[in-house]
């Protein structure tokens, strides 16, 4: 065990002081600085490095390099001087409470299913974890009623560096084939790991460990998850969020989830009809345009891209034009289109609108949608003049 590495002895430390070694300008034009000993935990295994100052300079990232530890910071330290360092106290703390959560949750896992923890990520927003198996919802709701009676019990956690004998005796959860001096982190009833992280002394300062979400993910599932202060703040911000929907709704707490189905399905019984009267109206429209067999350009204001489509659609098939574009203009001053033809492929005129108009979008053969950042009469130009060089298909 390396006595210089403060926090493994001392995980709770939250000052120090520590003689600077070496201090070197990095390619980012911050400084790399070491230190005869440190309790700023270098990020590794899946948890982010410590922040915090250094010497009253900003500690920006931590990491072992060739067996030292490199502490970037904003300015540069002397060396042979010493320099006080005074850790991020709050997120040294979060980070304890995801990394043993996140421990207890897969032992469990590991235990009941003999799934293996192949991916681990401590990120700002959640902690991320996969296993190489599936799950059910029923089970999620086991587990975590597991992992938190196991947080109640405030288990204290054992961490050692078992000798060669007794490691191989150790049936341990590892990601790799592991050599030399191995970290040991048991949770009684829970988890037995090799770990390089920090943890908390015992279960109950983790809080609570709520799994907020679950997805399929090569070909196992990844599990989102916050732990501890994390948690409640993760749950004061959904229920501050649901009460306002609840408000906004004019509906109780609990029957928000009723409240927005019954929107949601009159929200598509309006569309449905706004729809059909749509589709009358291009119909209405359509009428007032002679059967032809040249191109055809219209402009209509506040039409969506599937109205726009339904519109150039009809038009082309009931023969208004042997190409039919329709344009609107949109709230930014750009025009949204729609090209259609039955004779023609639309695929070559949206490439050479796109190309004269600023213009961004494609399709198939006899359909094409997009964005033109031109005005009306420079689109009109173009249409018309590219539209003939196209052949039949």
């Amino acid at each position: 065990m390396d006595q210089n590495r403060l926090y493994y002895q001392y995980p709770y430390i939250k000052k120090f002081t520590g003689t600077v070694t070496s201090c070197r300008e990095s390619k980012k034009g911050t400084w790399l600085v070491r230190l005869s000993q440190t309790a700023f935990y270098p990020e590794g295994g899946g948890q982010p490095s410590d922040r915090g100052t250094l010497g009253g300079a900003r500690v920006l990232s931590v990491h072992e390099r060739e067996g030292e530890i490199d502490h970037e910071v904003d300015q540069p330290l002397a060396p042979g001087t010493e320099a006080e360092g005074i850790l991020d106290w709050q997120y040294r703390m979060d980070n304890m409470q995801q990394h043993t959560g996140e421990h207890i949750l897969s032992g469990l896992i590991h235990r009941r299913f003999g799934y293996d923890n192949v991916g681990f990520h401590m990120g700002s927003e959640e902690v991320t974890i996969d296993f190489n198996g599936l799950l059910s919802q029923e089970d999620l709701d086991q587990l975590e009623n597991e992992a938190n009676a196991l947080v109640y019990a405030d288990t204290k956690l054992r961490i050692w560096y078992p000798g060669r004998e007794e490691l191989a005796a150790l049936d341990y959860r590892s990601k790799k084939e592991l050599t030399g001096l191995v970290r040991i982190v048991e949770i009684p009833g829970g988890d037995i790991c090799a770990c390089c992280g920090t943890h908390v002394e015992r279960t109950g300062e983790v809080g609570i460990i709520k799994i907020r979400g679950m997805i399929h993910y090569k070909g196992g599932v990844r599990l989102s998850i916050l732990c501890g202060r994390r948690a409640l703040e993760d749950y004061r911000q959904r229920l501050n969020d649901a009460t306002e929907i609840s408000v906004l709704l004019s509906a109780k707490l609990g029957k928000v989830p009723e409240a927005v189905r019954k929107l949601k399905e009159e929200s598509q019984r309006q569309a449905a009809a706004i729809s059909g009267l749509y589709r009358q109206l291009f119909a209405l429209k359509a009428e007032t345009y002679p059967e032809s067999e040249e191109v055809l350009a219209v402009f209509e204001e506040g039409l969506s891209p599937v109205q726009l489509r339904q519109f150039a659609t009809l038009l082309y098939e009931e023969g208004k034009g042997s190409v039919a574009g329709v344009f609107s203009e949109d709230e930014n001053g750009a025009f949204q289109y729609a090209l259609g033809s039955s004779r023609f492929d639309m695929r070559g005129l949206s490439r050479g609108m796109n190309q004269r108009l600023n213009g961004r979008g494609g399709g198939s053969s006899l359909m094409a949608q997009g964005t033109f950042r031109a005005g009306r009469e420079e689109i009109e130009a173009a249409f018309f003049e590219e539209a003939r060089r196209y052949p039949n298909k």
